[in-house]
Formats: structure tokens, sequence, C-alpha cells
């Protein structure tokens, strides 16, 4: 069987293992501490992070963009990309906000500092930079309340994998309690509708040893 070796934390593993379940691939969840460097893990990739997606031939694709785009073009049922090129550079335009500015300005900000430097023995938290991370997914939500006020989903008519990248990374920071739904309705409710998806079912069950999400985490109807 496949197997995909993710850190169940990272948003960019969510993404990949959301993305799997989509489009119905069964595979194996192998999970991974990239910090410990596994002599395993840096066979598979010399860069030692996750996620890595080992086919049944073999075949090693490393990297949540190379693991998306792979899996378009290998398994052509239910397109995740769009199905126009106009679609699908709006996908991949928003694929990339929040896989590189959500990350650098809020995913930074409060997962790494609040549990990642924990992991990683590099001491306690920055508050400064909790601040600006609480302060940045603000303006992110509203950007989210726009586009849903305008679309019936992120990037468009269709669901896809800008809603993955997306609710990938705000799942992470739900789990720490950050985010104020309250004050974003448009978003909590495009969000609702995300996690409603039974691809997101086993997302919603992760949990990590000595941490306890907020009680609306897993709720579907917050």
């Amino acid at each position: 069987m496949r197997s995909l070796h993710h850190f169940s934390l990272q948003p960019q593993s969510r993404r990949v293992r959301i993305q799997l379940r989509e489009k119905k691939l069964d595979f194996d969840p192998i999970a991974e501490k990239p910090w410990e460097r596994r002599e395993g893990l840096l066979a598979l990739n010399p860069a030692c992070e996750t996620p890595i997606l080992v086919e049944e031939n073999g075949a090693v694709i490393a990297g949540a963009y190379a693991i998306g785009e792979y899996l378009e073009e290998a398994y052509v049922e239910g397109p995740l990309l769009g199905r126009s090129p106009a679609h699908r550079a709006e996908v991949r335009r928003l694929v990339a906000w929040f896989d590189g500015k959500f990350e650098r300005e809020v995913t930074q900000n409060l997962l790494h500092e609040k549990m990642v430097k924990r992991l990683l023995g590099q001491g306690g938290p920055d508050s400064g930079a909790i601040r600006a991370g609480k302060a940045n997914i603000r303006v992110h939500l509203d950007y989210i309340s726009w586009l849903s006020d305008r679309r019936n989903w992120l990037a468009g008519d269709d669901f896809s994998l800008a809603d993955i990248a997306a609710a990938a990374q705000i799942s992470a920071i739900d789990y720490l309690g950050d985010v104020a739904w309250d004050q974003h309705r448009e978003a909590a409710e495009w969000y609702a509708r995300v996690k409603s998806r039974p691809s997101f079912r086993q997302i919603l069950a992760d949990t990590w040893p000595g941490t306890q999400p907020p009680p609306h985490y897993a709720d579907l109807d917050f």
C-alpha cells in the first residue's frame, strides 16, 4: 500500500492527507518527528522534511507542492486544481498564499512558538511573535470572508486545493484555540463546510500528547 510520512500538526502534511482522501486513495499514514532526523526519513528525503508520499511501486514524492501536483496528474478523477487554465491559476495562487504568506505571518508565529519550539527544545515562546500571529490571522480571516462572500468556494464554484490548503493551515491554529470565529462569521461558515467533509474527519481526530484542542475544534457546527 502507498504510505504517507507526515507530522500530524503540520499544515502541509494535513493538506496532503485531505487531498488523498478527497481522491479516495488508500494510504498508510506513518507519523514522523522530522526534528529527530530518523535515518529512514533521511533516506526518503535528504531534507528530512514531511510530507513524503511513497507509492505502491516505490516512487517517492517529497514535499506538499510536489505531491499535490503529482496527485492531480496521476489521479485525474475528482480534480482539485480546477477545470480551466484561469481556475487552475487562481487555485495555485491561493495555495501559495496559504502555504507561504499565511504560514509566515500566522503559523510560524503561533504553532511554531507555542508547540514546535518546545518539541525542538528551543525554549519558551516569544510573546511578541504570538501577538503578531494573533493580529495577522484577523487579516487572513477577513480575506477568507471576502472571498466566501463572492464565491461558492475560495477559488470559484468548485471545492479545490485552495480550500484544502487554507483549512489545513487554519485547523492547526484552531487546535491551539487561536481563531476568533465569532468575529468572522463568513469565514466560520466556510470552514464549517470544509470540516464537514468526510476527508477532514481524521484531521479533527488528531491530538498531540500533553495537549487538548478546544471543545469546538471537532464540532462541525462550532
